[in-house]
């Protein structure tokens, strides 16, 4: 399991820990059978909404791990049919503005089943997915192409990314707002800290979050020395940027030879 698959499942998971106790909250305004509570069903659901869509755009095309993927994808189909079960109660408040109670009670019954439904239907459905998506027949063929690319000498087709892409990945990941690559020969030839500098990464946060910024800084020094290379957390500092908020901006000294940005 590569290094960003690793911090992305994580930051995953974390955030499906997050929904359990949105769900517990979502049974509690249930257990209490009135439509007063409604529009905190109705927020609560969009939240589940947001968090499940973060996921899917941002960090579960990377994950490739396939005991990873049964993992989180049993966990969000069950968010995505209790999403479903809240949409419909909605809708039925708005239209009939009372509700039987064996309808709350079915809801809440799901959510009570949560752990039993993941580990058994839905794990079961995410399973056969994954399956038909990852059949012999596909794979072979998968094999096949990559077979003829490399013995035609394309494996530039098969790249996973260039360094400076996964660099940026790791520290927007960490939580960066802004990351910058520069190697001016002339700049980093005087900085004496490490043999051989030949690149500085910059990165900033739009906060006085200290802490945030040891963070990324300290995740992308572990990422670069366990590529081979040297680096040092250089620069910290605070500064007044013209939105009016402040910005920290922290930089890393590495003898990896980076493409710039400018």
């Amino acid at each position: 399991m590569s290094y960003i698959e690793e911090k992305y499942a994580e930051k995953i998971l974390k955030i499906l820990d997050n929904l359990s106790t949105v769900d517990q909250d979502i049974r509690e305004l249930l257990e209490d059978k009135t439509i007063k509570h409604s529009d905190k069903i109705a927020a609560l659901c969009a939240q589940c909404n947001k968090d499940l869509n973060i996921i899917l755009k941002k960090y579960y095309p990377e994950i490739k791990n396939l005991d990873y993927k049964l993992q989180i994808k049993a966990r969000m189909k069950f968010y995505y049919e209790l999403i479903d079960y809240l949409t419909d109660f909605i809708r039925n408040i708005e239209k009939f503005q009372k509700l039987d109670e064996k309808y709350y009670d079915s809801i809440i019954e799901f959510i009570r089943d949560k752990d039993s439904l993941i580990s058994g239907k839905f794990t079961d459905i995410c399973s056969q997915e994954l399956i038909l998506f990852y059949d012999m027949t596909t794979r072979a063929n998968l094999e096949e192409i990559l077979d003829k690319k490399i013995s035609n000498y394309h494996r530039e087709f098969f790249t996973i990314g260039p360094l400076e892409e996964e660099i940026k990945k790791i520290a927007n990941l960490a939580g960066a707002d802004k990351v910058a690559i520069f190697n001016d020969k002339e700049m980093v030839s005087r900085l004496k800290f490490i043999d051989n500098p030949r690149s500085i990464i910059y990165y900033s946060v739009y906060s006085e979050d200290e802490e945030l910024l040891k963070e990324i800084g300290t995740e992308l020094k572990i990422y670069l020395v366990s590529k081979g290379y040297e680096a040092m957390i250089f620069l910290t500092e605070l500064s007044d940027i013209p939105t009016g908020r402040e910005i920290l901006t922290g930089s890393i000294i590495t003898n990896a030879n980076l493409n710039p940005d400018y």
